[in-house]
């Protein structure tokens, strides 16, 4: 899945877990330039940036953001009010996160519906111009689905925000990674690719196969269609 020269991009990404590593992953393999980060320092992520090789390295999360052409966010809500704002004026970031009252506590905004998870997070980054995407698949689906562009069995991620320029960013870098992308609408619309929503997990098979079932443009459309506050 390499990219011409031209397309590569540097990639910042806060928060190393499950989905911020399966992007870093993907997007080393795609040629692009990954600048790792987590909580716990740049050293406790020395192992991961060997095992991606060259392409990769680690850093701060303040770091990271100045580093990246997108950014990546992909953190506990609770970790929102540690986000380097000040380095992500202005940057393209990609929000992957999910509310979970049971890890999160319980946030009056979201339980009502009154406020999406990014909505709040712009509340601490509010310079940044953000892109929800990736929060719906399982990290380990998001891995193996990637197929190269004009593949048959492509897999389409909905994407949600306000700004076309940001939209158009990120659609150029998902689908460089192996990835068709479904526009969800604006951010305020992105409640519709959120946890428990019928697009989120289900489309690409249960968490129980680890391979996972492709899932094309209908399906994610139709998927987004049905889903209900």
């Amino acid at each position: 899945m390499e990219g011409p020269e031209n397309m590569t991009t540097t990639v910042g990404i806060i928060g190393s877990g499950n989905i911020g590593g399966a992007v870093a992953r993907l997007a080393v393999e795609a040629g692009h330039q990954v600048v790792l980060s987590n909580s716990r320092g740049p050293q406790t992520l020395a192992d991961t940036v060997a095992e991606l090789g060259p392409r990769a390295s680690a850093a701060t999360s303040g770091e990271a953001a100045a580093a990246g052409d997108i950014v990546v966010v992909t953190v506990p809500l609770k970790a929102f009010p540690d986000m380097p704002a000040a380095p992500l004026a202005g940057k393209t970031v990609i929000d992957t996160c999910n509310y979970g009252p049971e890890r999160d506590g319980h946030i009056p905004e979201l339980d009502s519906g009154s406020l999406t998870s990014s909505e709040l997070l712009l509340r601490y980054i509010p310079d940044a111009v953000l892109v929800k995407a990736f929060n719906n698949i399982f990290f380990k689906h998001l891995l193996s689905l990637a197929r190269p562009a004009g593949a048959a069995d492509r897999s389409c991620l909905p994407i949600a925000g306000d700004s076309a320029e940001a939209k158009a960013a990120v659609t150029e870098f998902i689908e460089s990674i192996g990835y068709g992308v479904v526009d969800a609408g604006p951010l305020a619309d992105g409640w519709r690719q959120a946890t428990g929503t019928p697009v989120w997990g289900t489309p690409y098979g249960p968490f129980s196969d680890e391979k996972g079932r492709p899932a094309g443009e209908d399906a994610i459309r139709a998927a987004l269609a049905t889903a209900t506050r």
